[in-house]
């Protein structure tokens, strides 16, 4: 197919992010000088003021970072805990058979973003050659959210929805975050005009000059949790206090003759590559991109699922047999399950219709390279903003269950299932394609996506980025899972995948809803092919 959009490519470094500030700012710390991961935290900490519906200092994020020097491969969590005070008989007493999914109950985990800027910054600055003032990443950020930045249509789309399906005249009465983050956007003209957060600039001033002392121990810390348990919030200073990003073995399968790597749990990294574990028992370039293409992946992201929801919780707290889980063996078991059934299989469990996520991807001229995802869960997270910070919490902690037999079940001090998952192909033992997207529980099925197109159909970056996407899952409000096409499939692909049983559910071309996907290849000239998804604000830049 053709693409929208070029591949770019580059000599030196290149970027891809969800929204084009972002990139730019990425771009101009590697120019500088800095290193992936130096320019990772600035694009991070600009898309927490740009795309502040999505993803902020208010949430978690996760991290592969590849060290050409030392030629490791490692992985950061950053996603934080749930309050030492946060149990599922607190709840009870409340009268809530399910944690809410906005509001200070909503937002029981502690925002970890920051600690994963801060430890990887610790990282670069101590084994990489590399080096840059802290306060330097965080400029862009702070200008935008200062003097502000243009607002765009999704922007003004996002806000129009939220206040569509969940928002109350009550709840905005003496509310930051309605005065912030939604009424600007209503009562603007359209896109172009300049939106401000100068709260948050204050914030992000003070986390450049004391590296995020006061966000975990000072008055940031203070502010939160006092407005929080106000609110009958569990946050406690302590759980700011204790909080750690911590270093993770990433996860890996083979994937014809290249190794795909992922996140351990929390993430549903496993559920990632047990697809492509899955895919790998089949020769697809034997294969045409047709109806089976899409069948075999929708298949092997139920059995992939069925696996995950069994298993991914924090891992202080139960042990999932990974090995086993991602073995070539199982890998086949699960390939002939697909192979022997005509028909689609069932799975009844809903799943998750919203993850609003930004994934990015950095590589730098000498060949270090970051794969991070960041993330305030549902569109602007819990929708609450302690007053005088500017800081959007997220409600990541509403995924708990209250139910005391569930494996996700809420408990103190406790890190929920996260969809979260950054990925990277590795070839010869380094990385070729850096690779990943939004989109909650499509994350999977769309890195599956960008795998087999790159990889088996031979398809350029971009290509493989705008070809026509599906997810499999429910929509906001729906009571049941569909298979969701993008209508530029064509229409025998479509009747084919009905016929086999699959509930197929049409939607507009681009669509939203198919998360935004980027993709870095570096080729064995060590130059890098980089995309944009069309579906985001986003850009791919090379220098």
């Amino acid at each position: 197919m053709k693409a929208y959009r070029p591949t770019v490519m580059a000599t030196n470094g290149a970027v891809t992010t969800p929204h084009y500030l972002a990139s730019q700012a990425g771009m101009k710390i590697l120019q500088k000088g800095g290193n992936a991961i130096h320019a990772a935290i600035s694009i991070a900490a600009t898309l927490g003021v740009v795309y502040p519906h999505m993803n902020g200092l208010g949430g978690d994020n996760f991290w592969l970072l590849y060290n050409a020097k030392t030629k490791e491969l490692k992985g950061i969590n950053a996603s934080g805990r749930s309050g030492e005070m946060a149990d599922i008989v607190y709840y009870h007493q409340l009268g809530y058979d399910t944690i809410p999914e906005r509001g200070y109950l909503a937002a029981n985990t502690v925002p970890g973003a920051l600690s994963g800027w801060l430890k990887a910054y610790e990282y670069a600055e101590s084994d990489m050659e590399q080096t840059m003032n802290w306060s330097e990443l965080l400029e862009d950020a702070i200008e935008y959210a200062e003097n502000g930045f243009p607002i765009t249509d999704s922007q003004i789309k996002m806000a129009e929805s939220f206040l569509a399906k969940e928002a109350s005249i009550e709840e905005r009465t003496n509310n930051d975050f309605y005065c912030i983050f939604i009424e600007p956007l209503l009562h603007c003209k359209g896109a172009g005009q300049l939106f401000y957060q100068k709260d948050l600039a204050n914030t992000l001033r003070t986390i450049a000059m004391d590296k995020g002392h006061s966000f975990y121990h000072g008055d940031i810390a203070a502010k939160m949790v006092e407005m929080c348990q106000s609110q009958h919030g569990v946050l406690t200073k302590q759980d700011l206090a204790n909080h750690t990003a911590d270093w993770m073995e990433p996860i890996a399968v083979d994937y014809r003759g290249y190794k795909a790597y992922n996140l351990p749990p929390n993430t549903q990294g496993i559920a990632s590559l047990s697809i492509l574990n899955m895919i790998n028992q089949f020769e697809l370039s034997a294969i045409k991109e047709d109806s089976f293409y899409y069948h075999l992946i929708v298949e092997a992201t139920k059995l992939a699922f069925e696996d995950r929801d069994q298993w991914v919780t924090d891992p202080e707290y139960t042990t999932p047999p990974i090995d086993q889980l991602l073995s070539k063996q199982y890998g086949q078991q699960l390939a002939e399950i697909i192979e022997n059934k005509e028909e689609a299989g069932a799975f009844t469990a809903l799943l998750d219709p919203r993850g609003d996520t930004v994934w990015f991807g950095v590589v730098d001229k000498w060949g270090n390279a970051v794969s991070m995802i960041q993330s305030i869960y549902h569109e602007y997270g819990a929708a609450v903003v302690p007053s005088e910070t500017g800081i959007l919490l997220q409600n990541r902690g509403s995924f708990f269950s209250l139910d005391e037999e569930a494996i996700n079940r809420l408990e103190p001090k406790k890190r929920t299932f996260h969809t979260l998952n950054p990925a990277m192909l590795f070839k010869n033992n380094r990385p070729y394609l850096v690779y990943g997207t939004m989109g909650g529980e499509g994350q999977p099925q769309t890195q599956a996506a960008l795998v087999t197109r790159i990889i088996d159909y031979k398809y350029a970056v971009q290509e493989a980025i705008e070809a026509p996407r599906w997810l499999y899952g429910r929509t906001w409000g729906v009571s049941s899972n569909t298979l969701k096409l993008e209508n530029r499939i064509d229409p025998s692909v479509q009747a084919a995948l009905r016929k086999k049983g699959h509930n197929i559910e049409l939607v507009e071309s681009y669509s939203d809803i198919m998360g935004h996907a980027g993709a870095i290849l570096i080729d064995d000239e060590n130059i890098k092919l980089a995309g944009s998804d069309p579906r985001s604000d986003g850009v791919a830049l090379g220098y």
